[in-house]
């Protein structure tokens, strides 16, 4: 019996490739960060309108092959400025114990601020 095997193309999405980004610590989290877009962080206190500047600067893409990486950070700053304060979407918490009838439901939204990446 002669076996048959088909190859099929298959499409891989294409990754969107930014030349310019960088990599910010705050809140004890990292974020990617592109000139002109959106992110939304830990809790900072402020105004929408206040300016920020985030100094922990991990690493840094300047375009292609000019890549700088921190030993633990660089000298570089990232200008932001505060677009809102908002709550993030409700997380259910449900404490559950068997054959004792105890049973706890709890919700909580974190406090987030939307920040507009300005310059890196």
């Amino acid at each position: 019996m002669e076996q048959k095997t088909s190859t099929q193309s298959v499409e891989v999405p294409s990754v969107p490739l930014f030349e310019r980004y960088a990599i910010i610590q705050t809140g004890g989290k990292q974020y990617q960060v592109i000139e002109g877009k959106t992110v939304a962080i830990e809790k900072v206190d402020g105004e929408p309108g206040t300016k920020l500047e985030f100094s922990e600067v991990l690493l840094c893409k300047m375009g292609p092959g000019e890549i700088e990486i921190g030993q633990p950070f660089l000298e570089r700053k990232v200008k932001a400025s505060i677009v809102k304060q908002m709550r993030a979407p409700k997380v259910i918490v449900f404490k559950f114990k068997r054959r004792k009838k105890s049973r706890v439901k709890k919700g909580h939204r974190q406090p987030v601020t939307v920040i507009r990446i300005e310059s890196i």
